[in-house]
């Protein structure tokens, strides 16, 4: 049987520099952090922000905090519930905080960088919230695509089961039977986030709308992208993804109707 897709067995570490091994999931974090500031530093963003270049960086040092701290927080607690290893992390507290052996939870970094921003924007009393997210998440959907390739490349998150006979199965080194490529078709939905934001952008909605529309958006299609996923517990027939992506989607619409309900723009002014 012909299957559309081969593993293909790409070592994690992408190269060395001396003793230190550089990992894709390192460098997927670094792109997409990088595609953050170089949104933010443009010429426009910086008008619409009124934000320097300094305090651009500043702003990243919080979100890197932010996306550390809140995926490896709850990457423990969804590990914990699933494999029931509280024990194995009290015997060895360094293993709370061993980013470096991988484990990061999407949803908990999410949580991070918008308390991270709550806290930046306190120095920055003149920009609201609904403008910077608005900036923010322009080109974020590239560094989380990204990071759905590191995960098939790194053998971690694989799909459900399916028939050997599906042309779609994959057949991962660490995981039994075939099964779907979960993390690029979650990754391919990622990226299509992209060209629907600038379409977004251009319409005449209230500031906040983008940043809400693409809250929505994440919501919706992690949802969507469980389905084919292994799930690693299951709580109500919702998967743990799915137990954070569905009040995403409903606090997303809520907020995008709120938005546009509350701070509805004037049609004459300049996006």
């Amino acid at each position: 049987m012909h299957h559309y897709i081969t593993y293909p067995n790409i070592s994690p570490i992408a190269f060395h520099i001396g003793p230190i091994a550089v990992h894709w999931y390192g460098i997927s974090y670094l792109v997409g952090f990088l595609c953050v500031y170089a949104w933010l530093v443009r010429p426009a963003s910086r008008a619409r922000t009124g934000l320097t270049a300094d305090a651009i960086q500043d702003f990243m040092v919080y979100a890197l905090i932010g996306v550390l701290v809140g995926g490896r927080t709850l990457f423990v607690i969804a590990d914990v519930i699933t494999n029931h290893n509280l024990s194995v992390y009290l015997s060895h507290p360094i293993d709370f905080i061993a980013i470096w052996q991988g484990g990061m939870a999407f949803h908990g970094g999410l949580i991070g960088v918008i308390i991270a921003g709550l806290l930046f924007l306190r120095k920055h009393r003149h920009l609201t919230y609904r403008v910077f997210g608005d900036e923010i998440v322009m080109l974020l959907p590239i560094g989380i695509a990204l990071t759905r390739v590191v995960n098939f490349i790194n053998d971690e998150l694989p799909g459900r089961i399916v028939p050997a006979s599906d042309p779609w199965g994959v057949q991962f080194p660490d995981y039994p039977g075939y099964r779907w490529p979960s993390q690029l078709m979650e990754g391919a939905l990622d990226l299509f986030a992209l060209p629907l934001l600038f379409v977004v952008r251009r319409l005449d909605l209230a500031e906040g709308s983008v940043f809400w529309f693409w809250f929505t958006y994440y919501g919706l299609t992690r949802t969507v992208a469980e389905w084919f996923r292994e799930p690693g517990f299951t709580f109500l027939g919702l998967t743990g993804g799915q137990l954070m992506s569905v009040p995403q989607l409903i606090i997303g619409l809520v907020m995008l109707v709120y938005v546009n309900v509350k701070y509805r723009r004037n049609v004459s002014e300049a996006r």
